[in-house]
């Protein structure tokens, strides 16, 4: 049995369920193939050094490091491939390399030396879109191979729905995010929503999540005085929840102002829901012209007018073909695609 070992600043916890979720998958995705998994989580080098420690007084040892996210525990992967042998991947799923986030460039240039000799160590670097391999080597992010991985969709997403849905005279509207205003726009939305509101109310808006501007999300809601019910709030949902939210969805939008690949939209594909999202980051390569309706990021106005006619065209969109955009992001298929990366590696 091969032996993984993930690295990463982000993973799931009593404090916050959602951080690093789409790396916790992927572990998941790849035990379901055979492969002992162990998880190192966290934000500076010390506790790094003390994880590794308990692991190497276990006695244990990995074929192939596993970093998620270049940063300090990269050091540790090169470390180990410079005393062991042991050969490392990256997958970078960190959007400040994207031109419309920032941070990287902004970022001490010894840090950002650092991340660079990081990157070039490694045996393969993972982006999950094109455009975010892209992003990163105009950053001065650079590798002799690089490849595309999915983040992965719980597997009962692609079962038939056990929600019944009840006859109704609005369509759902449905929105999921962590609420953080500057990458998820979600102002921006609920100016769209009021727009909508002044043409038509045949539709409520459903917004699932909390988040770092959730609370002044909502008073911003009740600034903009949109007609009673037509906006629901539900909070934070787990991910069965999320899954007949969208059994109950009729479209999903996302109209964020930066983003990589976000899972909510594989999620909806998953489920046939058509979608309206913005023309950021790994989008464009998700949601094909048969699947759903891309705006300009920022653009209320576009929005509106977009979320008006995917209210009028929806049900000419073709479930079945929107559920076969979402296949590749099984369970299966991705743990199978990064245990022949493990493989080519090794």
């Amino acid at each position: 049995m091969a032996k993984v070992l993930f690295l990463t600043p982000w993973y799931p916890s009593e404090k916050d369920a959602m951080s690093g979720l789409f790396v916790q998958k992927h572990v998941e995705a790849v035990r379901a193939q055979g492969i002992d998994v162990r998880v190192i989580c966290s934000q500076g080098w010390r506790d790094t050094w003390c994880q590794w420690s308990t692991l190497q007084r276990e006695g244990w040892m990995p074929d192939v490091v596993q970093l998620n996210v270049i940063q300090k525990q990269g050091v540790l992967a090169l470390w180990l491939k410079k005393r062991y042998h042991i050969p490392y991947i990256i997958i970078e799923h960190w959007s400040g390399y994207l031109p419309e986030n920032g941070q990287f460039l902004r970022m001490p240039a010894y840090k950002r030396r650092l991340y660079q000799r990081i990157a070039e160590e490694a045996s393969v670097i993972l982006t999950v879109s094109q455009r975010h391999a892209e992003a990163m080597q105009v950053c001065g992010i650079h590798n002799a191979r690089w490849g595309k991985i999915h983040n992965v969709v719980d597997e009962f997403f692609y079962e038939p729905s056990a929600v019944s849905c009840q006859p109704s005279d609005r369509k759902t509207l449905l929105h999921i995010s962590c609420f953080d205003e500057r990458a998820k726009n979600v102002k921006g939305l609920l100016r769209a929503a009021k727009m909508l509101s002044e043409k038509r109310q045949d539709w409520r808006l459903v917004l699932v999540g909390t988040g770092v501007d959730y609370q002044q999300v909502r008073e911003y809601a009740a600034s903009l005085d949109i007609p009673e019910g037509l906006l629901e709030w539900t909070g934070e949902l787990t991910p069965q929840q999320v899954s007949d939210a969208f059994d109950q969805a009729d479209i999903f939008v996302l109209p964020s102002n930066y983003e990589n690949a976000p899972v909510v939209i594989s999620e909806s594909l998953a489920k046939g829901v058509p979608v309206v999202a913005s023309l950021v980051g790994g989008i464009p390569e998700m949601v094909p012209p048969n699947c759903g309706i891309l705006v300009t990021p920022g653009n209320t106005e576009e929005l509106a007018a977009a979320l008006d006619k995917m209210l009028d065209c929806y049900p000419t969109y073709d479930k079945q073909v929107i559920r076969q955009a979402g296949e590749q992001y099984a369970f299966a298929k991705v743990g199978a695609a990064l245990k022949e990366i493990y493989e080519s590696v090794l």
